[in-house]
């Protein structure tokens, strides 16, 4: 049997895999998170999440890489890492749509595989002022995150709606593909334990 890992060093990721109740193991992929120049949100994602998955595959393993790329007007939104880089995104989003194009490459080491997925999901953003804004940071230290916010937390007060057809997808994992497609690898959620 094949050991199932995740190609990721990110909790958000983790904790979403754990709700499928497999067995995985977390390793530190090797990727380059640079845009080629000209490169699409949606383009990048999907080369991130493959180039992840590779760094880590070897034969004995079925790997998972994903990415997610947010953007406002075609130009990415990055970790904000502070408060005032936080306050400054979320300012610029005020009334906006932001699109996370959120990738996952799955490779299967035993027999080379590969299964890929893009989710796009579309934050519909309410005008809120720089007080409620600087309030919801202080709250959740969405510091981490692209786009600078939580929206497993209180981030959702932000928006007039999200469009996707995956909610997983946003925080950085699109389960509802994954759950399918690790099936087809021999990693059933639903198997008897």
């Amino acid at each position: 049997m094949a050991r199932l890992i995740l190609a990721s060093t990110s909790r958000y990721r983790r904790e979403l895999l754990s709700r499928l109740g497999l067995s995985f193991e977390t390793r530190s992929p090797e990727a380059d998170e640079s845009a080629a120049p000209g490169e699409l949100p949606s383009a990048l994602a999907e080369r991130l999440a493959a180039a992840k998955a590779d760094s880590v595959c070897a034969p004995d393993l079925v790997v998972i890489g994903a990415d997610q790329v947010a953007s406002l007007d075609g130009l990415r939104l990055r970790k904000p890492g502070t408060h005032e880089a936080a306050l400054r995104q979320l300012l610029s989003c005020q009334g906006k749509t932001v699109i996370f194009d959120t990738a996952v490459a799955v490779i299967d080491g035993r027999n080379h595989h590969r299964w890929t997925h893009r989710d796009r999901t579309e934050v519909h953003f309410a005008t809120l002022g720089e007080p409620e804004l600087s309030r919801y940071l202080r709250i959740d230290q969405p510091y981490d995150c692209a786009g600078s916010f939580k929206a497993e937390g209180l981030g959702v007060a932000l928006f007039e709606r999200i469009v996707s057809n995956d909610p997983t997808a946003l925080v950085g994992l699109p389960l509802i593909w994954l759950s399918r497609t690790l099936t087809a690898a021999g990693f059933d959620p639903l198997a008897a334990k």
